[in-house]
C-alpha cells in the first residue's frame, strides 16, 4: 500500500510544479491548485512513511521521479530544452536512488 501513496505523492507533485508553471506565466488562479497539489502530495508522502516505507528510500524515489516527469513535461507541453546533458542528469539521479535504495 506504501508504494500506491508514493506513486499518488509523485502525481501530486507534478502536478503542483506543473501548475506553478502556469501560474508563473500570468494565471494567477493556478496558484491556489499550486498549493492544494503541494499539500496532498505532502499528506500522500506521510501515509507512505506511516506505512512503513524507509524515509530515504520514499523522498529518494519521491525526488528522483518528480524530477524525470517534471523534465518531460516541460518539453513536451511546455516546449522546454531537454539536452543530452539534462537527460544524463536524469539518469544519474535515477542511479543515485537505485543505489540508496539497495545500499
Amino acid at each position: 500500500m506504501s508504494w500506491l501513496f508514493l506513486a499518488l505523492a509523485i502525481v501530486l507533485e507534478v502536478s503542483g510544479t506543473t501548475s506553478l508553471r502556469v501560474a508563473s506565466a500570468g494565471r494567477n488562479g493556478m496558484y491556489v491548485l499550486v498549493v492544494v497539489f503541494y499539500v496532498l502530495s505532502y499528506a500522500a508522502l506521510s501515509v507512505t512513511l506511516a506505512s512503513g516505507m524507509p524515509l530515504g528510500v520514499a523522498y529518494g524515489i519521491w525526488t528522483a521521479v518528480g524530477v524525470a516527469l517534471t523534465a518531460v513535461i516541460g518539453r513536451v507541453v511546455f516546449r522546454e530544452p531537454f539536452t543530452w546533458v539534462m537527460g544524463l542528469g536524469v539518469v544519474l539521479i535515477m542511479a543515485g536512488v537505485l543505489l540508496v535504495e539497495t545500499g
